[in-house]
């Protein structure tokens, strides 16, 4: 066993057992332990990123394709919460991100992705679309939360795992932090792929920026809403699933196409 598939099989241990506290704490009703939440999740992210880098990085080349990026781009997510995490309410987030985590680091393991020479301004790019894409899938499962919350509270119903989450003034502030931070990050994606990219077409980018520029508009719009007409609440959560939706069709749509149907 190499230290990869060591450090995933741990990785996804630790995952696990993260997984099935926090939803035996939300079943018993009960909030989990912030300090336990905070150490089992920082165990993973040490263990998934070992796995992950020697997964994706071999010698001088490394390997991206549809079936090894996710657990590379759950790594960066999972490293976001961890670290916010320490100052904002964002724990709760990790019932969804370990299960899916575990899901990614699996898939991993049967990747058969080209190897590519390395280019350190390549890099660079993914590296700042992994942190933008990390930041607006944060955003996004804060707006299922608050969508959550909202039809919960609005429906009288202020008992289980809904009184486990923050203020609903709280996560809707949050929400909107994160989309700034993820726009402003999606911005200058966008421009250095343009500055990047010599050949759209040629390159197969012409899908992929297209469906990033959409996601900029629709998060743009949102942003725009909220500071201009006030937009919360419904509103608010299905702009950011579209804007999710057209970010994840810009990479992870265009590379099924590519890799698997082409």
């Amino acid at each position: 066993m190499n230290l990869a598939t060591l450090a995933n099989t741990l990785a996804v241990f630790v995952y696990l057992l993260g997984g099935l506290y926090l939803i035996a704490a939300y079943l018993r009703q009960s909030p989990p332990k912030l300090s336990l939440v905070t150490g089992i999740a920082a165990v993973g992210v040490i263990l998934h990123g070992i796995g992950a880098y020697r997964s994706v990085f071999d010698a001088t080349d490394f390997r991206f394709g549809v079936l090894i990026l996710p657990t590379l781009f759950l790594w960066v997510i999972n490293v976001i919460v961890l670290l916010s995490s320490l100052r904002k309410p964002l724990h709760n987030l990790f019932v969804f991100l370990f299960p899916l985590s575990v899901v990614a680091i699996l898939s991993s393991e049967f990747s058969e992705s080209p190897v590519k020479g390395v280019d350190p301004a390549l890099v660079a790019h993914i590296v700042l679309a992994l942190l933008a894409y990390g930041l607006l899938t944060i955003a996004t499962l804060q707006a299922l939360l608050l969508y959550y919350q909202n039809h919960q509270l609005k429906h009288k119903k202020t008992t289980g795992a809904v009184q486990l989450l923050p203020p609903l003034q709280t996560m809707e502030s949050l929400m909107f932090q994160l989309l700034w931070a993820g726009e402003a990050l999606l911005t200058i994606l966008i421009i250095s792929g343009l500055i990047y990219t010599q050949d759209l077409v040629a390159q197969n980018q012409a899908h992929t920026m297209a469906f990033s520029v959409i996601a900029w508009v629709i998060y743009g719009v949102l942003l725009w809403g909220r500071h201009r007409l006030g937009w919360r609440g419904k509103v608010a959560v299905r702009w950011t699933l579209g804007g999710f939706a057209a970010l994840m069709l810009a990479y992870f749509g265009t590379q099924l196409v590519y890799q698997v149907v082409l």
